[in-house]
């Protein structure tokens, strides 16, 4: 996506609908990064936007892992979600995956209270599959902070698609 005016003159509702859905429908995280312009470059905006989701606290964070879709099963996806799932092939699934990925999201999300989340991108299936496989292993503390952690690369590649930065 190529932005074709200057960020700093962009108001916060253009903002917004460009970079809301950067962590996963949390638009708040992009409206408390506009309120830090200007920005001196793109550099600067992911910056910003990365310290205005690593000062959320536990529970804004744990409200954004409950806006990620689980993964492969999970119908209703923003448009950069869907672009991520379909680039890693779960929209292609054998049913033995499909019923793999369904006890999985169920198992993990009874256990940790957030879904499994992981950044797709570059990964297929089965790589995702043997992560989720591992992760599920994980105590609490461990994979709260692998969320957050895949939460941030997720949002990363997001940013940098917007901004065409590589």
């Amino acid at each position: 996506m190529k932005i074709e005016k200057d960020i700093n003159k962009i108001n916060e509702n253009e903002f917004t609908a460009i970079f809301g859905s950067v962590f996963e429908k949390s638009e708040w995280i992009a409206a408390g990064a506009f309120k830090k312009k200007p920005f001196k470059n793109s550099q600067d905006l992911i910056e910003k936007m990365i310290k205005t989701y690593e000062s959320c606290s536990i529970e804004q964070i744990i409200i954004i892992l409950n806006l990620h879709p689980k993964l492969a099963i999970e119908k209703k996806l923003t448009s950069f979600s869907t672009k991520e799932q379909t680039g890693a092939e779960l929209d292609k699934c054998s049913e033995g995956e499909l019923a793999e990925f369904d006890r999985l999201n169920f198992d993990y999300e009874k256990k940790f209270k957030f879904p499994f989340i992981i950044a797709v991108k570059g990964k297929n299936k089965n790589e995702i599959l043997e992560n989720f496989r591992n992760r599920i292993n994980n105590d609490y503390e461990k994979e709260f902070q692998e969320a957050k952690k895949q939460v941030m690369k997720i949002a990363l590649f997001r940013l940098n698609e917007i901004l065409e930065t590589n």
